[in-house]
């Protein structure tokens, strides 16, 4: 039996490889950008409000501040309280173009030891959790030029 890839958050995030892009909206206003992405109104408060377009957010930007996990979290995050708890690296990227700060793991394998506020990142489809049916997606960061 085949697992079906299901996003863990619907329309945050597209595409595959090199085509992999979190995505925002934009305001056709003020054009400023939101992620997580905004449907509803533009959150400028200086903005009179306009339409607002999805939007392919920077697959690049540097590391802004990081830390490991060494606690269970809660839902959505998943994992079996059988096993034994394995940290893992929470990394804050200010996007190149955007100029704004999006939080997410590192990829699997990569430790706090690995990076430095500056270092370049890159984002990059990940797995959140599998079960019988279902591989449920997330995003990543990758340092660049590591596993590509």
């Amino acid at each position: 039996m085949s697992r079906t890839s299901t996003p863990v958050v619907a329309h945050w995030f597209a595409g595959e490889g090199a085509d992999f892009r979190l995505l925002g909206t934009r305001c056709s206003a003020c054009a400023a950008v939101f992620f997580p992405r905004e449907d509803a109104f533009c959150r400028n408060p200086g903005c009179a409000g306009g339409e607002l377009v999805e939007a392919p957010l920077s697959r690049r930007g540097r590391v802004w501040s990081y830390t490991d996990g060494r606690y269970r979290p809660p839902s959505p995050y998943v994992s079996d309280p059988e096993l034994p708890w394995e940290p893992y690296t929470l990394i804050a990227v200010e996007l190149a173009a955007e100029r704004m700060v999006v939080l997410g793991q590192g990829v699997p394998g990569l430790s706090v030891a690995d990076l430095e506020v500056g270092m370049e990142m890159e984002v990059v489809p990940g797995v959140l959790n599998e079960d019988d049916e279902t591989t449920w997606t997330t995003w990543h960061w990758r340092p660049v030029g590591v596993g590509a």
